[in-house]
């Protein structure tokens, strides 16, 4: 398999050193079944620097061969979505957009992890499609690109040769996928050497407060929710508070974050349950009484279908 690797001046150390080491191992443990993967590092010229100052030598993409199997552009480490906007807004890096559009129409495949998602869409080989990207990039991303079916509580989306990775370590799971394209026992022995984890969600990861940042009524809904949370009263009564109709509230939900305000109430629930559980002694029904919940049968049902875990689990994590 032929990859290109698409590196700008920025790119996340972690993310783009994640897909190299993980290929490398693959390539190192085939077990005499020769190469498995060749990468290319490309970029606008002959180096880039990484986010923290690392001279990458890179292939200009002008002279990049036309025969490569798939195109990876990792994540840019930039800390907020407007750095991330303005990165893939730069002229500079517009041959990015212009890689990621010639890929496409060759049927080339593509993929990117985190931020990296934001060039894909931008060039507008996701429109129609089901993608990810960090969780906390995801308000962002919607806003900006609603032809694009946002799964941001997913680690890895694929569809129609199009692949796309969450959080910045999701990067493993993207380089994983990739050799898994390949082998699967392989794949499977890369991440025992590695020691990598199955991370199949970034929900147990999300932060409310950080997702209700994105737009100012749900910055004020999450403090009226968080203030609610014992004894909720209707969500009109929420609305009527913040100065919006039900239907407002509701619409700006849908499109900030991709749920329910109803929904977005249960992530806060599982959230302050989750700082109760590490941080007192409180006993479960306790904790479920402060979080809107008549006992705790509620909170562990909310907990095993939203986490995956036990309350006690969940506690000692």
């Amino acid at each position: 398999m032929r990859i290109a690797v698409a590196a700008i001046d920025g790119t996340f150390d972690s993310g783009f050193a994640a897909i190299m080491d993980v290929l490398g191992a693959a390539n190192a443990l085939s077990a005499g079944d020769g190469q498995l993967t060749s990468v290319t590092v490309v970029g606008a010229g002959t180096e880039v620097r990484t986010g923290n100052g690392l001279v990458l030598t890179t292939v200009p993409v002008t002279e990049l061969e036309s025969d490569v199997d798939l195109v990876v552009l990792p994540a840019v480490g930039f800390r907020t979505p407007e750095q991330v906007v303005a990165a893939m807004r730069d002229p500079a890096h517009a041959w990015v957009l212009d890689l990621a559009t010639s890929a496409a129409a060759t049927g080339t495949a593509l993929a990117a992890a985190c931020s990296g998602a934001f060039f894909l869409a931008e060039a507008g080989v996701l429109d129609g499609r089901r993608a990810t990207t960090s969780w906390w990039l995801g308000p962002a991303f919607r806003q900006r690109y609603p032809s694009v079916e946002l799964e941001d509580s997913r680690t890895l989306v694929d569809e129609d040769h199009r692949t796309t990775a969450g959080a910045a370590f999701a990067h493993i799971d993207l380089a994983l996928w990739i050799v898994r394209q390949r082998s699967l026992d392989l794949a499977d022995l890369v991440a025992r050497y590695l020691l990598i984890g199955d991370r199949p969600s970034q929900a147990a990861f999300a932060l409310p407060t950080q997702l209700a940042r994105a737009d100012p009524l749900m910055t004020a809904f999450e403090r009226w929710a968080r203030a609610h949370l014992a004894d909720p009263p209707p969500l009109t009564h929420a609305a009527r508070a913040l100065g919006v109709s039900t239907r407002t509230l509701q619409r700006t939900a849908q499109t900030v974050l991709g749920k329910s305000p109803l929904d977005f109430i249960q992530d806060i629930r599982l959230d302050e349950a989750t700082h109760l559980l590490r941080t007192t002694t409180l006993s479960a029904d306790a904790i479920a009484g402060r979080v809107g919940y008549r006992n705790a049968g509620t909170l562990r049902e909310l907990v095993r279908r939203r986490r995956g875990v036990t309350l006690e689990a969940l506690r000692n994590g």
